[in-house]
């Protein structure tokens, strides 16, 4: 490890796309596109509360190593929790925020966090992670978190300094299926007939679903879509949504060829959108917005339309995002999600260790629990 060193960047294009490309491939979250997206729309920011503090490793002269890191201030936009043990430090007087944090902005996409272009990986990721420690300890900063990692560098990450966590989503998964009637043949009759009611309200509403993809999706599309899903946030929660207008235009301008927009029309007029982001097997439905509020239409247009675009592109799986129990009577299967952590404070540290040990095995119980309430006949 004496010939490993490594430097911290503040801005994306600090870091060449081709690089970033050769190390995080095609998966759209961790693009260089879309993280550049972010920071120059100023979604991130130090402002923000998303300072952007990426992480490169080096071998002499060759980069070996990438990760996509933020320092935060607060803990919004990460859908991992960890507010109660913010809550806690400040109860002890101590201070939670500034923290590291390696994931994407806003995403709780399961992915390759750190991304390691090295014959021994072991010795790379320990690296890393004493890295982060003293960096930690120099900084301030109460700890450095990977978020929605995968299971094998969850695994090697736990292995060195970190704390494993585990929590749960639900996914749709393509089983060879050439239709949608294809895939309802897998449900058991109650739940079969519950879906066709639900979609068919949408039918009998006269609202008609488009597909817009790649050179399709115009910049005035765009627009539209970015109103509706500020407009959706603010009447849910009081306050605009994490991504701008800006974004959303880099976003279409940077990698238009990985999106799909979902279009609701009733009387020809949208109503309502959805925007999508195509991996290499994957279908990730991320944003909606509508101007009304109809029966049935966010199913359709953020669930069942996903599966049918799924199916008709021979996509593997369908990720329509974190939380929602309602989603398993349709057909979304409860998946294990991922995280690593590492907190300086050791007394607080063996405290969240315990509560992580207890959390484990909760989390699987309520995994299972989920399972058992699919909609698909039983084999």
């Amino acid at each position: 490890m004496k010939s490993f060193s490594h430097r911290w960047f503040k801005n994306i294009n600090e870091i060449d796309q081709a690089q970033w490309h050769a190390f995080f491939g095609d998966e759209p979250f961790t693009q260089h596109a879309f993280l550049y997206a972010l920071e120059q729309s100023q979604c991130v920011t130090q402002q923000s509360g998303w300072q952007p503090y990426h992480l490169a490793v080096y071998e002499g002269s060759n980069l070996i190593a990438l990760a996509p890191g933020y320092v935060k201030s607060h803990s919004y936009g990460e859908y991992v929790f960890d507010w109660a043990w913010a809550e806690a430090y400040e109860k002890n007087g101590l201070h939670y925020y500034p923290k590291w944090l390696s994931g994407v902005p806003f995403s709780p996409i399961e992915g390759k966090r750190i991304a390691i272009h090295h014959t021994n990986h072991t010795v790379v990721y320990n690296y890393i992670t004493e890295q982060l420690c003293t960096h930690s300890i120099e900084q301030g900063w109460s700890g450095w978190h990977i978020n929605f990692c995968d299971q094998t560098q969850a695994t090697l990450l736990t292995e060195q300094h970190a704390m494993l966590r585990e929590g749960v989503q639900f996914q749709w998964f393509n089983k060879g299926f050439d239709t949608f009637d294809d895939f309802l043949s897998t449900l058991n009759s109650r739940k079969r007939r519950s879906l066709k009611k639900e979609r068919a309200k949408i039918i009998h509403q006269n609202i008609t679903i488009e597909w817009l993809k790649g050179s399709d999706v115009t910049p005035e599309i765009m627009q539209l879509f970015c109103e509706f899903y500020q407009r959706t946030y603010l009447k849910r929660s009081g306050h605009l949504g994490y991504l701008n207008s800006e974004f959303f235009t880099l976003l279409h301008a940077l990698m238009a060829s990985q999106l799909v927009i979902m279009l609701a029309k009733k009387d020809g007029q949208v109503i309502a959108a959805t925007l999508s982001l195509i991996g290499e097997n994957t279908l990730y439905g991320r944003y909606w917005g509508a101007s009304e509020n109809i029966d049935a239409l966010h199913f359709e247009l953020c669930y069942y339309q996903g599966i049918e675009f799924a199916i008709k592109h021979k996509l593997d799986c369908f990720h329509s995002g974190a939380q929602g129990e309602h989603k398993i009577a349709r057909g979304f299967e409860p998946v294990t999600t991922f995280s690593a952590h590492h907190i300086v404070n050791n007394d607080f540290s063996s405290a969240i260790e315990d509560y992580l040990s207890r959390e484990r095995q909760h989390i699987a119980l309520y995994k299972a629990q989920c399972a058992s309430l699919l909609p698909f006949k039983n084999e």
